[in-house]
């Protein structure tokens, strides 16, 4: 069986480009299983996973489990609100403990970048990071990157435009290295107060009116506003941000060619997005959910493998 070369997944810079190919031609595996009458196989029957979230989510969790139960691992959630954590544990003591009850993987969130690094180093564990700060979501990265692949038939070579709020957006940066590292070219799109002031020495493009950057691709990943991440004020209003920034079906029918659109979610309707843009034949929103499961069950499959 080929292995990745890595016994983390701590975010896409630490992966080779025959990584993200093995983890997709494992997952394309994996959604095949997922579309039989029985969802389930006993690859990971002895391995037992803690789902460890500093932070709130609902698709990433819920998207983790389901991969681990159709694996038939052994699942232990952990939300901090209600842990020890409140009564000033450590992280690294919160982990430890969960460790001790015999875990042989953590999946995990938290609002620190570099989190699940720094546990890396301390922890006998396989960790996945399933977003830490606004640093990287390596498998929203890899589902995004799978998506368009099945959508368009490969990466490489491809235009993807990412539009919106860059600037506190983990699934931006990781999108921009998963790109890069298949082959697609990547311009990012969005009010200069949202746009990171180092995004050019990624080696992207910049563009500041989405009409422009929508001629420009193929593939449109617009991003979430993310209004609890921001301490001031970057536009006047959500108003005037859907004014200029927001994608409808008006924008897409001055195109003159059909172009596809994902959200890595949740999506602000009518802001970032209209609904007559996300419910229509050029979104691919639903299939990204569905090859999430896939993604995850492939590199918690893989990443056991390294034990």
């Amino acid at each position: 069986m080929q292995q990745l070369s890595t016994r983390h997944l701590l975010g896409i810079k630490n992966l080779s480009e025959e990584d993200i190919q093995l983890i997709f031609e494992t997952a394309d595996s994996f959604k095949e299983v997922l579309n039989r009458p029985i969802k389930k196989v006993p690859s990971l029957r002895d391995i037992t996973i803690a789902n460890v979230f500093f932070e709130n989510s609902t698709r990433t969790k819920l998207s983790f489990e389901l991969a681990e139960k159709r694996l038939s691992a052994d699942v232990v959630n952990f939300a901090s609100g209600s842990s020890s954590v409140k009564k000033g544990e450590t992280l690294i003591d919160t982990v430890n403990n969960i460790l001790a009850m015999k875990v042989d993987m953590v999946v995990m969130r938290h609002s620190s970048p570099g989190a699940p690094h720094f546990l890396s180093r301390h922890i006998r564990a396989n960790i996945v990071n399933a977003g830490d700060g606004t640093h990287e979501h390596p498998t929203q990265a890899l589902l995004d990157a799978f998506s368009i692949r099945e959508k368009l038939g490969d990466v490489a070579g491809k235009k993807v435009a990412i539009i919106g709020d860059v600037l506190h957006s983990r699934v931006a940066l990781s999108n921009i290295f998963c790109l890069q590292k298949l082959g697609a070219e990547v311009m990012v799109c969005g009010p200069a107060t949202l746009l990171p002031k180092y995004i050019r020495d990624l080696g992207v493009q910049v563009e500041q009116e989405v009409f422009k950057a929508l001629q420009w691709c193929d593939v449109a990943n617009v991003l979430r506003i993310q209004l609890e991440r921001q301490q001031i004020k970057y536009f006047p209003s959500l108003r005037e941000y859907s004014l200029y920034y927001g994608v409808n079906k008006k924008l897409l029918n001055r195109l003159n060619k059909e172009i596809v659109i994902m959200h890595p979610g949740p999506i602000n309707r009518g802001v970032e997005l209209n609904s007559d843009v996300a419910d229509s034949d050029h979104s691919i929103i639903l299939q990204q959910v569905e090859n999430g499961v896939a993604i995850r069950m492939a590199v918690l499959y893989l990443l056991a493998g390294l034990k």
